[in-house]
């Protein structure tokens, strides 16, 4: 699990970002924004990967 978890992360932040990547280009959006559009996206992918480790690990305990 310890191995797993890491790689998955790694694949759902960078789907993520292709995906706030494309919306930030079809909105045609600011530079500025863009940068704030991407690190709410990162912080909110990073809250529900923390979360949902801790509750993998809760329920492996």
């Amino acid at each position: 699990m310890n191995i797993i978890f890491p790689i998955y992360s790694f694949i759902v932040f960078f789907v993520f970002n292709i995906l706030t990547h494309r919306f930030c280009v079809k909105l045609e959006l600011s530079k500025q924004r863009q940068d704030k559009m991407f690190r709410f996206m990162n912080m909110i992918v990073l809250i529900l990967l923390i979360t949902s480790y801790i509750k993998i690990q809760h329920a492996i305990i």
